[in-house]
């Protein structure tokens, strides 16, 4: 099993989540005017000041905008200043097949990775061609699997779409379409800590069944909370950090960049 030390076994772990890069092949790709490779290092910019070591990273999906190969490596190359080991999983926007072409010869792809007294286990929630999200059986087994083999660790698990309404109406038909075949699982095994998700472009964080719900925002654009249609907020971009404790507990916040201003150009290419 792929493992991730920490300096002293009982030390917390710190984890950074990015999520939602939307890159281009092309240097000035741009996502409703916004350019997106120009986001992203703001971001990663921000978590190098703030964050002088970092155990995990996490790419929750939609890394690429566009599907190429090079949008891929530019993401790997913008990341490598991090100094971290780093997991990606697909959103709805990634082709996996060149996704895979870019981690080849790592780890990137791996979906189990246990760090201090934590499991990470990331599933790849993303159906080819289409925008809403589904948990195969394969993934729901390993699931079972990487929880099962570690009754002992705390366990985060990490997906793209979004598994609760997060009360946007235009969202709605576009998150995980099997929540309760996730939801059965996860209820099965206490050790069940938190569930980590991207695809949403906004901060959620709550609890179910003594479980942390959370999801984070883009590097890029931020969708408008709780917006019936289409809305993108004013919010900068920005990322999340979890500090995982030994005894299984979670701190988590959410940082943007300052001094950001945008102004959304809906009539460019849209989400």
């Amino acid at each position: 099993m792929p493992s991730v030390s920490a300096v002293s076994p009982d030390a917390p772990v710190l984890l950074v989540q990015l999520s939602d890069s939307h890159l281009f092949a092309e240097a000035d790709g741009a996502l409703l005017g916004m350019n997106t490779r120009e986001s992203l290092q703001r971001v990663i910019e921000l978590v190098c000041a703030q964050q002088p070591w970092i155990d995990l990273i996490l790419a929750t999906g939609d890394l690429s905008q566009d599907g190429t190969l090079e949008s891929y490596r530019q993401f790997r190359d913008m990341t490598a200043p991090l100094g971290a080991p780093t997991r990606w999983i697909p959103g709805n926007h990634d082709e996996p097949p060149i996704m895979a072409q870019a981690a080849a010869h790592s780890d990137l792809l791996e979906p189990v990775v246990d760090i201090g007294h934590w499991r990470v286990t990331l599933l790849d929630s993303a159906v080819p061609g289409s925008v809403p999200g589904y948990l195969q059986d394969q993934q729901l087994q390993l699931l079972v699997q990487a929880l099962s083999e570690a009754p002992n660790r705390h366990h985060l698990v990490c997906l793209h779409h979004h598994p609760v309404s997060i009360g946007c109406a235009w969202m709605e038909p576009i998150g995980l379409r099997n929540p309760d075949a996730l939801f059965a699982v996860l209820d099965r095994f206490p050790q069940v800590q938190a569930v980590l998700w991207g695809h949403v472009h906004q901060e959620i964080d709550r609890e179910r069944n003594g479980v942390r719900l959370l999801a984070s925002p883009s590097t890029c654009i931020q969708f408008a909370p709780g917006s019936e249609d289409f809305m993108v907020s004013g919010q900068a971009p920005g990322y999340r950090w979890l500090r995982l404790h030994a005894d299984g507990r979670l701190e988590t916040g959410v940082e943007r960049v300052q001094d950001f201003v945008f102004t959304p150009d809906y009539g460019s290419s849209g989400y």
